[in-house]
Order: structure tokens, then sequence, then C-alpha cells
């Protein structure tokens, strides 16, 4: 088996007292890359020196809408240099949040667009953050595209099939999350029934959203992913190899990681 966790936070305090643990249990369920995602400028940074101690982690940096108010020019000078290292594959944690209202939504439009920006100018893709905005998210990426392109992933999708579709003609790939297993997720699972082959990735989000039956155990971990895998390769109706092999080569070709 190999998996690609596309997201996880391992430089987040659940996980990082123990990380050579976690970093075992994923090795022992065939995880072989892991994306570590940064959410602010401090987090970025940790992402970025995890991923040049281990041969299998990568890097994301960038500030999480949640975090935009607490962001300053400096950090994201800061964030904008650490992009250009040869171990960040990716732009993000960005995008929309209208769940939590701790940050003025216009505040978050201008840090998108920054991510929106710097993603084109590195040719690196964005890691989108989507949570009770899907009209606002697809307004403001299209605002943005170039030549109706975005280069992108929808981080933990849990949206609607139209929106997905929309995404997926930009160019975009879509990235399930233990979510995908709850038993209320039948929706959901009949979106990822529809999402073509090339363009499905799979995530834990640790130490978030514990697949079924680990919803109650803290902290998730990336050995997870297999069980949200699992799920999709029976909504897929294919093997857990296959759909590990699927989506891994997914995640190459999307970072351009050499295999």
């Amino acid at each position: 088996m190999r998996f690609f966790d596309t997201h996880a936070h391992l430089e987040s305090e659940q996980l990082k007292h123990n990380r050579d643990h976690w970093l075992k249990l994923a090795a022992e369920a065939g995880v072989v890359a892991i994306n570590t995602i940064g959410t602010d400028w401090q987090s970025s940074r940790d992402c970025v020196e995890l991923a040049e101690c281990y041969p299998q982690i990568y890097a994301s940096v960038g500030v999480h809408p949640n975090y935009a108010n607490e962001a300053t020019e400096e950090d994201w000078q800061r964030i904008c240099q650490l992009a250009i290292h040869p171990q960040v594959i990716a732009i993000g944690e960005t995008g929309l949040d209208l769940y939590w209202k701790d940050v003025p939504f216009d505040l978050q439009l201008v840090w998108f667009a920054r991510h929106i920006e710097l993603s084109f100018q590195l040719g690196k893709p964005l890691v989108i953050h989507m949570r009770e905005c899907e009209t606002e998210l697809l307004r403001a990426l299209a605002e943005h595209q170039r030549d109706g392109c975005i280069n992108g992933i929808m981080h933990s999708f849990a949206g609607s099939w139209e929106t997905a579709e929309q995404c997926l003609d930009w160019g975009m790939y879509i990235s399930f999350s233990g979510i995908v297993t709850y038993k209320k997720s039948d929706a959901l699972r009949d979106v990822a029934r529809k999402i073509p082959r090339d363009r499905i990735l799979i995530e834990t989000d640790a130490p978030y959203l514990a697949p079924d039956p680990f919803r109650k155990e803290r902290p998730n971990h990336p050995a997870m992913v297999n069980h949200t895998a699992k799920c999709l390769a029976d909504v897929l109706d294919i093997s857990l190899k296959e759909l590990g092999q699927l989506t891994t080569q997914n995640a190459m070709n999307l970072f351009r990681i050499e295999t």
C-alpha cells in the first residue's frame, strides 16, 4: 500500500511531542509522503523545518483565513520567502470561512487574493479551506482565475457537486478527509463517486477530523488516512491498493514530485 496524506498539521501541539511515534505508525500503514500545512508564519516556518529533517515530509506555507487578523505585513514577507524553498510544494492553507466570525470577511478576501497571486507567481498549487462559504469562495476564485485556470486543492471537501464541478472545470483537485467516512455523509460520498479518477486526493487534516470509527480518538494522525482511503475505494468500487496508487500518483503529479 502507498498513501500520500496531502494535508496534516504535524507541527501542531497534539502531534509534535510524540512525532516520531506518529511517523512510525504512518510508515507501517503505507504512508509514503505527508504534506504538513502552515496556518501562520510560525507554523509555516516549523513545517519547512520538518520537511528539511524528514525525507517523506513536504511543506505548505500560508495564513489560514481564521488567523488573518493576527498576521502582519512582515509575516507575509517571511512566508513569501519561505515559499520558494524546494521542499515547499504548495501555498496555504488559505481560503475563506464564514463559520467562525472572528475575522472580517473583507480581510479574509484580501489575504486569499495574496495567496492566489503567490500561487500563480511560483507555479505552486493553493491549499484551499472552505467552510460555510461555497458561493463566496467560488466568486472569489472566479475573479482571480487566469485563462479559466486555478492551480489548487479543495482541501477536506464537504461541499456540493456543483461546487466541485466548477472547481474541476478550473483544473483543481478535490481532497477528501475523514468527513467522507461519517454516517451522515451520503451526499458527500455521492460527490466523491463523480470526481474524475485523476483529480481525487486523500488527507487526514490531522490532528482533526478522525475518520469513523475513530472520531472520539484524539489526535487524528497520518496513519488513519488509510481508513478514508478504504471508504473511497468502496465508493469507487476499486481495491484499496488501487485507490492508494491512484491518489498517490495524483498527488505526485499535482505537486510535481519525482517518483
